[in-house]
Order: C-alpha cells, then sequence, then structure tokens
C-alpha cells in the first residue's frame, strides 16, 4: 500500500505541477488581496478534487454517454488557457482588473477559483487521464482509496503552493512582477499549445 501511494503521489504531483501553477495563479490574482487570494486557493483545489473524484468513480461512463474522448478535452483546455496566456502576456488582464478596481467594490474582485485554476489548470486532462489511470488500476476499495489518499494530499500541498506564491511574488515589486507575468504567460502559452498538439495526435492517430 505504501509503495501504491508513492507511486500515485509521484503521478499526481507531477501532472498537477503545483510549483508550476501557483507563479500562474500569482499572476491571475493580482489584484486580490489576501483572504481573496485565501478563498480562491481553497476553493479551486476542492473543486479541483471534486471533478477528479467524479472522472475517477465515473469518468470511463461518464464520457462514453456523452461520446466525448479525452483528446477533445486536451484541445479545448489548450485553447481556453491560450486565451488566458494571451491576456498574460499583453498586460489585457491587468488593464480590465484597474478599470474594474475603479467601479467595483472588494467583492466584486475577479474569481480565478473555477476558470481556469481548477479547470482546466489543476483538473486538466493529464490529471483526468491520470486519476482514471491509477483508479482503473486499483485493486479493491482499499487500493483505491490509497489513491484517493495522495490525490488529497497533492491538493493539499497544491492549496498551500497558492496561497504563499502571491506575497512571495509581490515582495519583487511591481516591474519585476510584470515581467515574471508575462514570462509565465509565454510558458502558459506553450503549455497551452502542447495540450492541442496531444490533443491532436490523439485524435488522429490511427
Amino acid at each position: 500500500m505504501e509503495q501504491l501511494f508513492i507511486s500515485a503521489f509521484i503521478t499526481l504531483f507531477v501532472v498537477i505541477d503545483p510549483p508550476g501553477c501557483a507563479p500562474i495563479y500569482a499572476g491571475l490574482t493580482k489584484g486580490a488581496d489576501a483572504a481573496q487570494r485565501r478563498n480562491m486557493a481553497i476553493r479551486a483545489s476542492i473543486i479541483a478534487f471534486v471533478i477528479l473524484l467524479v472522472f475517477a468513480l465515473f469518468g470511463q461512463d461518464l464520457l462514453a454517454a456523452l461520446h466525448i474522448e479525452l483528446d477533445s478535452f486536451r484541445i479545448a483546455g489548450g485553447l481556453m488557457l491560450f486565451w488566458i496566456a494571451w491576456e498574460m502576456v499583453f498586460e489585457k488582464r491587468t488593464q480590465r482588473r484597474e478599470e474594474r478596481a475603479e467601479r467595483a467594490t472588494r467583492e466584486h474582485v475577479e474569481d480565478v477559483s473555477v476558470f481556469p485554476m481548477a479547470m482546466p489548470m489543476l483538473a486538466g486532462p493529464g490529471a483526468i487521464a491520470a486519476i482514471m489511470l491509477l483508479q482503473n488500476e486499483a485493486d479493491g476499495l482499499e487500493e483505491s482509496l490509497v489513491v484517493m489518499g495522495a490525490l488529497v494530499a497533492v491538493l493539499l500541498l497544491t492549496m498551500i503552493a497558492l496561497i504563499a506564491a502571491g506575497p512571495l511574488i509581490r515582495l519583487l515589486g511591481d516591474r519585476v512582477e510584470a515581467v515574471i507575468t508575462r514570462l509565465l504567460g509565454v510558458l502558459l502559452a506553450a503549455l497551452a499549445a502542447q495540450y492541442v498538439i496531444d490533443g491532436l495526435r490523439g485524435a488522429f492517430t490511427l
């Protein structure tokens, strides 16, 4: 059981990639205060867990019933992430937040917990495929619970990383933050392109 937990934990940690998601989250939540960033990080982690739990239990049947292939998730998620990346690189999100801040109250800060953080960043096609595969390979209820335990551990680490990323980046100052945000936007665009490429490759592989 210990080996199964370690194997599942490493697999999910690599796929979900908390260290990679954290700085992107910090860039997406620029303008939010500490409480709002914390709440969005908690919500994103919980929602991602629910999504992955549903796919772990019913993923195969759900996709088959809707006639949807996992490659379709990859392509759609990649296109959505590319739009977010484009806004990060050209500071469209920053401009929109500044305009909104002038007329909105504290409660109206843009909520990124559901999209793009929970889906497709945390519970993306890779994580969905990984949890479905791990559950299919689990033998019995006990091993299934071990896999779920590994998922919970990874998402807890992810939540902590998301909460800590914002303050660390903000300590660097606005100019450094702007450079980091644009750089992360480029990296996110590359990740989005990879999602689309993987989806197209899988869809057209005979």
